[in-house]
This record gives C-alpha cells, structure tokens and sequence, in this order.
C-alpha cells in the first residue's frame, strides 16, 4: 500500500540538497519575520515607569496626538513638541471627589552662570519628594536652587529674559539611590505663578498631578478625574505616566511600530513570497518523480499528502532555527536605535512567543501553500502527460497569472506616480510597496519574462563560442528554471538600489540647496538656546551688516490624501531683509514677510496641500494648537533650510524651550560673536546639519541590508540548487564529450546571465520607482552614486558565479552519471 508518510522521510533522507536549499530559505524568512514582529510587539508595549510622578498616582495631561479626519478615515499624527494643558484645569481636578490636591507642574529651560538649567514650579515638590534643608519656598523675585546660600543673589536667564533673583531657600541635592528622587544640581523653583509665567508659555502647564485622599484607590481617582476634566485632558496610571515625563516615548512608539509593521509588513510578504518561490522550485525540480508515481498508480491526493508531509517536517525545524538569530536581530536592531536616541534608554525589548510563533505560523503556512501550488498540475494531470511534461518544459499561457502581473506591473507604475507627494518616511514605506508590486510583476510574469531575457542576453552569447551558446539555449529552453534564480536577484537589487539611493538623492539635493542657500557668515548656537537679547547683541557687533534669531522646531501641515505630515520650521527673530541677507530661501512666488499671521513654504509644500500664495494654510503648531496663517511667498530651498518659515512670536509660546536655536549674522568675527555662544562658519554648519539626516540614512540602510541580505542568500541558494539538480544533465555532456573546464564554462556563462538580467530588471524596477519621487521630493532625478551602484551590481555578478560554479565542480568531481 502506498504511504505518503514514508514516502515523504525517504525524500528527506535521500534528497537532502532540495530540502536544505528549503530549509535555509524557510529559516531566512523566519528570522525577518521574528525580527521584525519583536520589534512590533516592543513598540505596542512600550513603557518607562515613572520617575517624577512616581508619588503621584493620577496624572492628568494633554493628549499628545493631532487629530484629522473623521469616520473610518479618522486617524492622527504625534505632535512634534509637548502638548500642554489649560491652568485652569487644576481647580476642576482639585474638585474631583476622592482628591486630596491637584498640583500644576511646570517644566522649562534657564540659564545661569554655570550653565542650563531645568526649571520647575515650587508646588512641584509635594509629589517629587524635594525638601528644603535651608531657608525658606521661593516667592516673586525669587528661586530655590539645589546648591546655593540663602540671600545671595544670582542671575538666570529665561524665555522672558535676564533677571537677578534671590536665592530664598536651599534643597537636598543630587539623587541617591536609597533616598529617592531628589533633584540634581542643576535645577532651579520659581514661584508657581512666576514659573508659569517666565516659562513662555502663558497660562499653560505641563501636566496636572492629583493626589488621593486616604482610602480612596488609583482607579477611583483616576475616574473621578477623568469625569472632571472631560475630553480637555488625559488621564493617566501606573507606567503610563512615564509618557507624560518623557513625551519622547510616544515618538519612539511610533518608530518601533514603524519599523516593526510598516517595514515589517513589506519584509514578512518578501520573507515568505520569497521562501515559496524556493519551494516551489524544489518541489518543481521533481517533476519527474511525481510524474513516475502517477503513472505507477499514486492518486493525486497522495501526491499532495507527501509534500504536505514533506514541508511538516522541514518548515517547523525551519522556523525555529530563524526565529533565534531573529532575537538575536532584533536585540541589535533595538540597540542600535537607544544608541541613536530614537528611543529612550529605560525602554527594554519586549521578547514574548507572540511574534516567534507568528514567524514559524506564517512560514509553515507559506510553505504548504507554495508546494500544493506546485504541485497541483503534476498531481491532477494523466500519468502519460506528466511525464512527457516533466521531460521537456513547456511554456503556457496562464489565464491568471499572466493578467495579474500585468495589473501588479500597472499599479506600480500608478503608485510610483502618487508617491511623488510622499516625504521621509512616508516615502520609504512607499517605495518598499511600490518596489513589491513590481516584484509581485515579475513573480507572476517569471517564465515569460526570463525567457525576453534569455532571447535578448542570450544574443551576444551565440558568437562567443560553444559554451556561451549551449548556455544561451539551456536559457531559453529552460525558463521557469531561469524565473526561479532571476527573481532573488531582483529582489535585492530592486530594494537594496531604492532604499540607498532614495537617501543619497535626498542628502545630495539637501546639501546643494545649503551650499546654495546659506549666505551667513557666521552661525551661533548655544545650550540650551540663546539669550532673548542675542539678535540685539549681535546686530550691534562690529562688522555685522544683519543678524537674525531662528527658532528652530516641526510643524504639522496637510498633505496629499487628506493626511498631515511633520515638516521643519523656523521661527524668525528680526526683520525679512535681515532674513535675506543670510538666508537665500529662492522665493519663486509672493513676497517674503514676517507679520504675525503670515508663512512662506516650500513649493512643493504648498503643492502638496493644494495652496498657494494668498490662501490659508492650516497648520498644527508644535504642541498640536491648530493656526491658518496666509501663505504670503513659497520658494525653493525648504529641503536644505526649513519647509515653513514664519515670525517667531506665533512659534515661541508652543514650543518647550523658548529660546532661539541659532544666530545667523552676516558680516563680524568669530570673536566678536564669541560670547553669545559657540561660533561655526557656514562649512561647520553645514557639516553639523547633516547629523540631522544620518539617522533616516541609517534606517534605510539597515533595510536595505536585511531585505537586500535575505535576497542575496535566497538567490545563492536558488541557484545552488538549480545547479545541484542539474547533476544527470552535466554528467550527460562529460559522457558525450565535453571537458570539465567546458561544462563549467557554460555555468559560469549561464550564471552571468542569471545576474545581468536580475540586475537590469532590479535597476529598472529602481528606476521606475526612484524618478517619479524624486521629482516630488526633491524637484531632481535620482542621485546614483557610480561607486555604491557598481558595488551593488559587483557583489551580484561575483554571488552569482560563485553560487553556480562551486556546487557544479562538486558535480563533476565523478566521471559518470550521478542519480
């Protein structure tokens, strides 16, 4: 009796090339999959316990989130600074039941003689644990520092300006780990009004923390807070309060579910498509074999058992041994984020067996689903036909395939067109799906594709001598084979080419529009900013011509689709002649102004929000307050010098540090400028500006390295296994004649084949997504640097021969038939 069972372990026994290559392939798109799902899981959860509110069981804040749209298309966007609260919400929160006291607090940057500073409201202290150990709670005109004597008098810069105040009170000083949180050295109370006051924002706090009366537990409290405040605030417990101190967290949240869904959607599609693609090879490659066993007696359902049977027992084995350099990945991938300061450092990785089993699920799943296709022709067809099917390829038709690759290869090319409006990471997201529906084109469309390739690369070949024109034929005849080791190629070619050169097309248009656009001649900078009265100062330094303040910050604007997306800002000190002088934003319409009320965009910009000069432009502000300023000129230089540009009074009150970033004067020394703060001149600025954009060049580079990496080890092991299972044919020709060094020469012929086509095809699909985004992102054609491409193609041509020419030296070692 026939026993599929059997059938299928002898297989495993006894073919072992086949199912390692599947094997290796399955294990692959484990750990992409593994990898990415831990990534996802930490960022869903997420967490910093917390510090400052760690006495403070309810903590009341502002929703950090900017909201748009409305019904099923409803969704919103973190806002770019800290969201602050009304200060007239501490007496509805006092008045909750069950609340014993509200406290406001109130955080912002000083400066003093030794240094920034962090400032704090005095009222802060009943939930912090401070205490004084001198002296007496700061009243107006006056502070409490950590070190200090009382009575002395010290000077401190603020928002809203340079003051001396009296030292009234003296605190415990920096932490110790058994005495709680105390506060460092380099904090300073104010009053609470003053506080609010000299913080720059103006009857706005930070959050709200609410104490309970004895008896009363957190969940009540929080419930009654919640009801007093309504939807004005968010009420916040436990660990979650750490988001309300460290607003950072929820935009590494967004990072982490970035990289972990977006990306890791497009990786795991990949991962699995690509593992399929080999084990439909592998069950192809046996053809035969289940043609011999229809024809003596097996049922089409047997067949199908066995290969189920078959990928039991590799795909499980598979996908545990990927999912433990997955962690492994992902343990790295995560710290290399901490380090960069995309997350915060008392974030951990959050390892469960959700996302390892999910891996193991999807790749079993994958896998059965690949080889019941595979094998749905050779298990239904006669036994007569399946064997003469299986002798000589036959290229058909298909009725499915064929239209769906043609529609994949079409709404590639439309969304390549729409993602032209896309920016940053939007725009990678974009052009990984754009990339897969090409993929998805030439998946579909592989045997007709690989054989327009075999007929156009094959040409030259047919001169070159009898191995290069045995290769030519072996192409053209053998197509499917050819699709199965083409497509890897173009993977990692398609993928690798526009995650690196989206970037280097980005950072080259950037820094041209700097080099174009930056007219100062001096730049200062400061920690934590510089003093109100710098632009004054400066203005009136010897050999200053103009001098300008610029606050620089992220503002939320609309974009194509009905989404709003962040782009950079700044506010300017000064006037729009002085801005002229050292800033040349190539105004393209309108005139530039500063009024309150007033923006200049970016054209591109302004095109994306369907805008133009005289039209309101609606704007969430740092801290997500909605404003519609009238858009007075749009120019061309947003990417290398700010997106939106406007005065910086409508700026200043929505941002956590009030301060100006920077100093642009024209004219002067560095050594008149030098007591203002650090000086760089206009190369040191430029240089310092592209630290800014080495993170988003990173992250492209790190996925192009692992869907790129997965591409090029899935290509070697196609061709790998096509080569192995090629042993009779190659064995045929050293018995008919041909030396060794000739067979080799016409794999090595037929493998620079299979790279040229991968790589024209990879190059192509690149182009085809790289032109139209560019043009909208930067207003150019993409940037390919010839030394980066040439090591791209380099590494493809050298993988692939050495891929194909080592198992076929194997091969022939023999002087007779193998199998």
């Amino acid at each position: 009796m026939f026993r599929p069972n059997g059938l299928a372990r002898a297989a495993v026994r006894f073919r072992p090339s086949g199912f390692v290559g599947t094997f290796v392939a399955l294990a692959m798109a484990a750990l992409i999959v593994s990898a990415c799902g831990i990534l996802l899981e930490t960022g869903l959860r997420a967490s910093v316990p917390p510090d400052r509110y760690a006495a403070a069981p309810v903590v009341a804040a502002a929703d950090q989130k900017a909201h748009y749209g409305h019904g099923d298309s409803a969704d919103s966007e973190p806002v770019p600074d800290r969201a602050r609260l009304d200060a007239s919400l501490v007496t509805r929160a006092a008045s909750a039941p069950g609340a014993r006291a509200a406290v406001p607090d109130a955080t912002f940057s000083a400066k003093g003689p030794h240094g920034p500073l962090t400032a704090h409201n005095w009222a802060s202290t009943t939930f912090t644990g401070d205490r004084l150990t001198s002296g007496r709670a700061p009243g107006p005109g006056e502070v409490a520092l950590a070190h200090g004597t009382v009575g002395d008098r010290v000077t401190l810069t603020t928002p809203d300006g340079t003051r001396t105040y009296r030292v009234s009170g003296t605190t415990e000083g920096d932490r110790t780990p058994d005495s709680g949180p105390k506060a460092d050295s380099a904090t300073v109370w104010f009053a609470d009004a003053e506080a609010v006051r000299l913080s720059g924002h103006p009857n706005r706090i930070d959050a709200i923390a609410v104490l309970p009366e004895p008896g009363v537990s957190t969940a009540a409290l929080a419930s009654q807070v919640a009801r007093a405040l309504g939807d004005r605030a968010e009420v916040h417990t436990g660990d979650d309060r750490g988001t309300v101190e460290d607003p950072a967290l929820g935009m590494a949240k967004e990072n982490l579910t970035g990289i972990g869904g977006s990306f890791g959607g497009i990786a795991t599609v990949v991962a699995v498509f690509t593992a399929a693609g080999t084990v439909a090879l592998a069950v192809g490659q046996r053809a035969r074999e289940f043609a011999l066993l229809r024809a003596v007696g097996a049922t089409p359902r047997q067949i199908r058992r066995t290969i189920a049977t078959e990928t039991l027992l590799i795909a499980p084995l598979a996908g545990v041994a990927g999912c433990l350099p997955g962690t492994a990945l992902a343990a790295w991938w995560f710290g290399q984020l901490k380090d960069k300061g995309a997350v915060p450092e008392a974030v951990g990785l959050s390892v469960s067996w959700i996302p390892l089993v999910s891996a193991a699920g999807a790749v079993l799943v994958g896998a059965l689903g690949a080889g019941y296709m595979a094998a749905h022709r050779s298990a239904r067809i006669k036994p007569g036909q399946a064997l003469s099917e299986a002798s000589v390829e036959r290229l058909r038709f298909g009725w499915i395939r064929t239209p769906l690759g043609i529609a994949a290869a079409a709404g590639g090319f439309v969304c390549a067109g729409l993602s032209a409006s896309l920016t940053g990471e939007d725009a990678a997201n974009a052009a990984l799906g754009i990339v897969m529906l090409f993929m998805l084109a030439v998946a579909l469309l592989g045997p007709l594709v690989a054989r327009l390739c075999a007929a156009l690369f094959g040409l030259p070949l047919r001169g070159a001598g009898a191995s290069a024109s045995l290769a030519a034929a072996n192409s053209r005849t053998n197509a499917r084979r050819l699709a199965s080791a083409i497509t890897p190629i173009v993977l990692a070619m398609a993928f690798s080419s526009v995650l690196v050169f989206m970037h280097t097309s980005e950072d080259r248009a950037t820094a041209r529009q700097q080099r174009e656009g930056i007219l100062a001649d001096h730049i200062v900078t400061a920690d934590p900013g510089l003093a109100p009265d710098a632009v004054r100062k400066a203005a009136r330094a010897p050999e200053v011509t103009a001098a300008v303040g610029l606050l620089r910050t992220s503002v939320l604007v609309p974009a194509s689709g009905g989404v709003i997306t962040a782009a950079s800002a700044q506010g300017v000190t000064g006037s729009a002649q002085a801005l002229a002088a050292v800033q040349d934003l190539d105004v393209e319409r309108g005139r530039l102004s500063l009024k309150s009320g007033e923006v200049a965009v970016d054209a591109a910009l302004a095109d994306g929000a369907n805008r133009a000069v005289g039209d309101r432009l609606t704007l969430r502000l740092p801290d997500g307050t909605k404003t519609e300023p009238r858009i007075v000129a749009t120019y061309g230089r947003g990417l290398g010098l700010s997106q939106v540009t406007m005065n910086r009074a409508d700026l200043a009150a929505h941002v956590s540090t009030a301060f100006d970033t920077e100093l642009w004067t024209k004219g002067g020394t560095a050594a008149g400028l030098r007591d203002l703060g650090t000086v760089l001149d206009r190369a040191d600025y430029t240089t310092a500006q592209s630290v800014d954009r080495e993170l988003n060049a990173w992250a492209n580079t790190v996925m192009a390295a692992v869907l790129g990496g997965f591409a090029a080890v899935a290509a070697v092991n196609t061709l790998v296994m096509t080569v192995l299972d090629r042993r009779r044919e190659l064995g045929t020709l050293r018995l008919i004649g041909s030396t060794r060094r000739q067979v080799l020469r016409m794999v090595r012929w037929e493998a620079l084949l299979v790279a040229l086509a991968g790589i024209v095809l990879g190059t192509a699909i690149a182009l085809a997504t790289l032109v139209p985004m560019m043009k909208g992102l930067t207003g150019e054609g993409p940037y390919i640097p010839p030394l980066v491409y040439g090591a791209f193609a380099g590494t493809v041509v050298v993988l692939g021969l050495t891929a194909a020419t080592l198992p076929a030296r194997a091969a022939l070692k023999g002087d007779t038939l193998d199998e």
